[in-house]
């Protein structure tokens, strides 16, 4: 079963999940609860992360059409995601300059690497783009429920209505990602890979320090 999310709502086959369930989208674990608080040390560091992460969003989906440019409906859909991430790494800039905070150095995503290391590498070039559609899935699915977090419980009225449209990008980002990956492989072996780098994504999550400093 695909999980997806509209702007109105998260969905399952177009069953509405059950409140509780709406905060995880399928993923097995959420965010530690003292993450939140931990991103309000330095707003200069997690929007400097938020930037970076919205910029390298922006990069691999030119990658993608680049290394893919035979697959229509990628390049098609992808192409307006590659100006929407970068327009919102210009929205978290003008964030940080409202604020007068500067934009601070990149540092390595941790998260991201750690997903890598389950990236299997099939023979069949389709099935490759497929694997790592679903892993970049889970990237925005894990994006999308932070934002959430942040959207609802930090303290600044203004970074509340920040973040919910970016929860709501995400969202939208997440699902597209799952539904490119079922034109490239076979709704069973996207199914599988899901449920496999979903179950991955729980452990990194158990082992990865709680920093507040980071988006992942």
């Amino acid at each position: 079963m695909f999980i997806f999310a509209t702007p109105t709502g998260v969905y399952l086959d177009m069953k509405i999940i059950p409140e509780e369930n709406k905060h995880v989208l399928g993923l097995k674990l959420p965010t530690d609860p003292r993450w939140v608080d931990l991103t309000q040390i330095s707003i200069a560091d997690i929007l400097t992360d938020h930037a970076y992460c919205e910029q390298k969003a922006a990069l691999t989906c030119i990658s993608l059409i680049q290394t893919y440019s035979e697959c229509y409906e990628l390049v098609r859909e992808l192409s307006p995601v590659v100006t929407e991430e970068w327009g919102h790494f210009r929205t978290v800039l003008a964030e940080l300059d409202k604020r007068n905070l500067p934009l601070g150095i990149q540092r390595k995503d941790l998260y991201v690497n750690e997903l890598k290391k389950f990236e299997l590498k099939p023979g069949a070039r389709k099935e490759r783009l497929a694997e790592r559609l679903v892993m970049f899935a889970l990237i925005e699915a894990r994006s999308c429920e932070r934002f959430r977090l942040l959207s609802l419980y930090v303290p600044d009225d203004d970074l509340k209505v920040f973040y919910h449209k970016f929860m709501v990008a995400e969202a939208g980002h997440y699902r597209l990602m799952i539904e490119l990956a079922g034109l490239y492989s076979t709704p069973d072996k996207v199914e599988q890979r899901w449920q496999e780098y979903l179950a991955y994504e729980a452990e990194i999550m158990q082992n990865l320090e709680v920093r507040g400093d980071r988006i992942h």
